[in-house]
């Protein structure tokens, strides 16, 4: 069965560094506390917001080992009045036994507040 993980993270600017150093510690987070390997992950879907421009978040994908070929795929999040800025969010779509309430989602940083019944 195709279950997804999500998660959030903040940054403090929109600096390449960081965007890709914060997208690649939530990708990570999200992996480890699923016990995902890339050889199950049908697609990733990585957004950020409008204010998030300086790098693509996907090619944090990229620094991990074993996950070259896993397809994934960025994407600007809806600018809705009053919603968190400076925010990336991650979609892992993954081949898994595990129950929907056994999955756990991921959320760092200013984005913790997203999903506090998670």
């Amino acid at each position: 069965m195709i279950r997804g993980v999500r998660g959030a993270i903040t940054v403090n600017d929109n600096d390449e560094q960081e965007i890709i150093a914060a997208t690649e510690r939530l990708l990570k987070e999200a992996v480890s506390s699923n016990d995902i390997s890339p050889n199950v992950v049908a697609s990733i879907l990585i957004s950020a917001t409008d204010d998030v421009d300086a790098a693509f978040p996907a090619r944090a994908l990229r620094n991990l080992p074993g996950w070259t070929y896993v397809p994934v795929m960025c994407m600007q999040e809806l600018s809705v009045p009053g919603s968190l800025q400076k925010c990336i969010r991650i979609m892992i779509h993954f081949n898994t036994e595990k129950s929907q309430e056994e999955i756990r989602h991921v959320y760092l940083e200013g984005a913790a507040g997203l999903r506090p019944d998670l």
